[in-house]
């Protein structure tokens, strides 16, 4: 996908990420609250790393019926799920504990060797959980990488192809642990609502480029400009 877009979104700025975090907490237990109203169990998709983490510290702390709710991840380092490095690893920590520690996690790292070969199972993993998604939440990295969706990487062309079915293909990252598995942007739009967590100047400022018309593969973040289904919300504090 060679595509020049901007990047358009709704933009919600906070004082300080003691407010953002608030106020995402509070709107991620919202839309699953929406999905568990329908009866089918609600979905909750979110990326690692340790911004996010403070977030989930407090949805931890919100009463729902977290037996009824299912959270996965939109990308995975491939390395052992106990490791400091692992996705599986901070959410365990942060996120499946307190109230939420009935929620069902379905996890991206399994027993293949690598993530090419991984792959297929972990799609078929995540395939059971309830869909659209009621939640997604993204990050953006300094070089506006969403996902582990890095700009330039191989396979990348083939993660952001709309044409091509949802599901999880094999990524290489630019730093140690370099091997990694991602959704695409199909299984990613696969969503009632998505968030991009933002924080920092720095941060802001890439933002501030991925807004100009460009190539989606050169800051992948764009890429959420080239659908006009599912809503998109950024959330910035200093």
């Amino acid at each position: 996908m060679h595509g020049t877009v901007s990047f358009n979104a709704l933009e919600r700025k906070f004082a300080n990420a003691a407010a953002l975090t608030t106020a995402l907490a509070a709107d991620i237990a919202s839309a699953l609250e929406e999905g568990l109203s329908r009866g089918r169990g609600a979905s909750l998709v979110v990326a690692g790393g340790r911004t996010p983490a403070p977030v989930f510290d407090a949805l931890s702390d919100i009463e729902l019926d977290w037996e009824d709710v299912w959270v996965s991840l939109t990308d995975e380092r491939w390395v052992d799920t106990h490791m400091d490095g692992s996705n599986e690893h901070l959410l365990r920590r942060h996120l499946l504990r307190n109230e939420a520690a009935k929620a069902n996690f379905v996890g991206l790292k399994n027993k293949f060797p690598d993530p090419k070969s991984g792959a297929a199972a972990a799609w078929s993993a995540v395939s059971d959980v309830p869909r659209p998604f009621d939640f997604v939440l993204l990050g953006m990295g300094d070089d506006g990488h969403m996902a582990s969706l890095f700009p330039n990487s191989p396979g990348l062309t083939q993660g952001l192809d709309l044409k091509e079915p949802p599901g999880c293909l094999a990524a290489v990252g630019p730093a140690e642990p370099r091997a990694r598995l991602s959704l695409n942007l199909r299984a990613l739009l696969d969503a009632r609502r998505i968030a991009v967590l933002i924080v920092g100047d720095a941060k802001w400022q890439t933002y501030q480029r991925a807004r100009q018309a460009g190539p989606v593969t050169e800051m992948p973040v764009r890429a959420l400009s080239l659908q006009q289904n599912v809503p998109v919300t950024v959330y910035w504090s200093p």
